[in-house]
């Protein structure tokens, strides 16, 4: 697990992607961001790596079984990765560093099995991780290589977090139960637990702090929570199997991956309606027997990882039955264009940190 490989991406003339275009391996972009961009690639156990900017491959990271969610340290060194595991249950992290782009060490979870949603608190030193068999929520201490404390949400498979924006809370989804859950941190309890919709899975908390939107992925709604209250204030239609939900830096919008319906669904935040669908439009790979979901969800792309960059430009959209990352224009509500990535993407991170350089580290 400690090891890494590395592979290059054929340098091309970076263009812009029309609409429909179909992007073949290798093709790049031009953002004109800088920074890297992490991708896990489930069913390889790997990380790529690759500039955002060109969309160019420079490394690939070994990892655990099953890696499914990334959580990147707020100054941009540090990739920690939820290793689920596949057919038997994961139990470990794996720790690297972006800017050298090698493994720099693993962390056994001892009781606690299956990880999956990851993120790092503000101060750069713990990790808040789901236990789904163990129905809890940990936090570890990236530096020990410890378990520092763990609360149970008692509720069926507790799968994705997030944090409120001063790390106080921790907001936690379980598919099993329909549920979301909220955890004080200091005080290492739960505050209270509301339903929100079947298969409870994708969510994330609005930049001010005041509501949690929830993707129901099995009721093909989304619940809306205010995080004062804890009380349910809208459940909108979100037709499509939405599996990951995430604001815009300015707040002002909600981008929803729906992997069924094989789009991204755009919703006015403080209007509370569905604006846009964006086709993801890529075709699946012709064998998905290996992929977590195969066929149940169609032969589309299945999109499911959503990340906004920094600058709120783009949003990137891990297809994970079409081994590819779409590329979103935020201003214009359109695909920019498409970068290949490894077999199965789906959890993906962002860095700032610059490389020392651009050399490909073998």
């Amino acid at each position: 697990m400690g090891t890494m490989g590395c592979a290059t991406a054929n340098a091309s003339t970076p263009v812009q992607a029309s609409e429909d275009q179909q992007w073949a391996a290798g093709a790049s972009l031009d953002t004109g961001l800088t920074g890297t961009l992490i991708v896990l690639n489930k069913a390889e156990a790997s990380a790529s790596l690759l500039d955002a900017g060109s969309g160019r491959e420079l490394a690939k990271v070994l990892l655990g079984s099953g890696p499914h969610e990334v959580a990147i340290s707020p100054d941009g060194s540090t990739a920690v990765v939820a290793n689920y595991g596949q057919r038997s249950e994961g139990n470990t992290l794996t720790v690297f560093d972006i800017a050298a782009m090698r493994v720099t060490g693993t962390i056994d979870l001892g009781d606690y099995h299956r990880p999956h949603g990851i993120q790092y608190f503000p101060d750069g030193k713990r990790v808040a991780v789901t236990a789904e068999v163990e129905q809890a929520v940990i936090i570890v201490d990236v530096e020990s290589r410890t378990v520092a404390a763990a609360v149970r949400t008692g509720q069926e498979i507790s799968h994705m977090l997030v944090l409120s924006p001063d790390g106080s809370r921790i907001y936690v989804t379980s598919i099993g139960s329909g549920t979301m859950t909220a955890v004080d941190v200091a005080a290492g309890t739960v505050i209270g637990t509301v339903a929100t919709g079947a298969g409870a899975e994708g969510l994330d908390v609005s930049p001010d702090g005041t509501e949690v939107w929830v993707g129901n992925r099995a009721a093909d709604t989304l619940s809306i929570v205010d995080t004062r209250t804890l009380a349910i204030t809208a459940t909108v239609p979100c037709p499509g199997f939405p599996i990951r939900v995430k604001f815009t830096t300015d707040g002002r919008h909600v981008l929803v991956s729906n992997a069924r319906a094989s789009v991204v669904a755009v919703f006015d935040a403080a209007g509370r309606v569905e604006i846009k669908r964006i086709a993801m439009q890529s075709k699946a790979v012709e064998n998905t027997d290996d992929r977590l979901f195969g066929d149940r969800l169609g032969r589309g792309p299945v999109p499911v990882g959503i990340l906004v960059e920094p600058s709120g430009r783009y949003a990137f959209v891990a297809n994970t039955n079409a081994d590819v990352v779409t590329v979103l224009d935020l201003a214009t509500w359109k695909v920019f264009g498409r970068v290949t990535a490894g077999k199965e993407p789906d959890g993906l991170g962002w860095s700032s940190t610059p490389r020392p350089d651009d050399r490909v580290r073998r």
